[in-house]
């Protein structure tokens, strides 16, 4: 099919540029802000449907090879290496020149670009690394069966040069100034949460508590179960698994088995756990949109208002 021949409206759905949620724009003036780039690209994208010619798609975009992040701009970054995490999921390393960093504040995200069967695909991720990483910065990659972006992402190895755009958004996090974060995480939306993890054990003025749950389907599908260990060690950190497809915890290490709940993060144990957090907690959030639903009502239900929510 040549790219003026028709489309399905399906098709073209699912090139349709992805909005923004409200959380993901930091309200600091940023130029050109998410929602800029976003108009900008629903507009290219409008205009290739009423067409019907994918091809104006394929516009190419401003890139730069200085490895100087940019949000105007995509800069290029060689892969330095990949790491299965599980049979879905990877950790990618990105080379930066010398000793330099990414200087990203805590949650923000980059964007990728990528080109699948000559159509150009963007999504956001959050790197890994710590904040203050220099000469690397890591990111955490979920691939989907079907995913247009994945297809792509399932190609790298180490050596290609990939471009990446940003940072965006961010949680605008301040040491000791909530009493306990609660960071409720669904499979990779554990990413946002690491940096900022981090950024609390590095600190030692930081005294804030902090409890992450992190939802996963099975034992086997917790990522970085290292470096959550070595974080959980910390006084002020507690760590808790939701595993929606286990049954039993008694094939789990012993390590795990105390801080483990088999089943769906629902609201009684939502309130449960909102109930053992050693002060007043501010709840950050991240998963998918269905996720992210769930949990705002769960936490309404155990009595956390809505501006002590922040949803990545």
């Amino acid at each position: 099919m040549s790219d003026k021949e028709g489309a399905s409206e399906e098709d073209w759905l699912a090139l349709r540029p992805q909005e923004p949620s409200p959380s993901q724009c930091c309200s600091s003036g940023c130029k050109p802000c998410i929602y800029d780039v976003y108009e900008k690209e629903l507009a290219q994208w409008e205009r290739a449907k009423a067409m019907q010619d994918k091809s104006l798609l394929m516009g190419k975009k401003e890139q730069s090879n200085n490895s100087e992040l940019n949000p105007d701009t995509f800069t290029a970054f060689s892969v330095s290496s990949v790491e299965q995490l599980t049979e879905d999921t990877y950790q990618y390393k990105f080379e930066l020149p010398g000793n330099s960093s990414l200087r990203l504040s805590l949650g923000q995200h980059i964007v990728l670009r990528g080109v699948v069967d000559g159509l150009e695909v963007q999504r956001a991720y959050t790197p890994i690394s710590p904040r203050n990483a220099e000469g690397y910065f890591e990111v955490l990659i979920k691939c989907y069966e079907a995913g247009l972006m994945s297809q792509y992402i399932k190609t790298w190895k180490r050596g290609d040069v990939v471009f990446w755009r940003g940072p965006f958004g961010g949680f605008p996090y301040q040491p000791n100034k909530h009493g306990e974060l609660l960071m409720l995480a669904s499979g990779t939306g554990l990413a946002p949460m690491i940096p900022i993890l981090q950024s609390i054990t590095d600190d030692e003025e930081d005294e804030t508590f902090v409890t992450l749950v992190g939802c996963f389907p099975t034992f086997d599908k917790i990522y970085l179960k290292p470096l959550l260990q070595d974080l959980a060690r910390y006084w002020n950190i507690r760590i808790f698994y939701v595993l929606s497809q286990e049954t039993s915890l008694e094939k789990l290490p012993w390590s795990y088995q105390e801080n483990t709940y088999t089943g769906h993060l629902n609201e009684d144990l939502m309130k449960t756990i909102v109930n053992s957090c050693r002060r007043k907690p501010f709840v950050l959030i991240c998963g998918s949109s269905a996720f992210n639903e769930d949990m705002s009502r769960y936490l309404k239900a155990a009595g956390i208002e809505e501006d002590s929510c922040f949803v990545f």
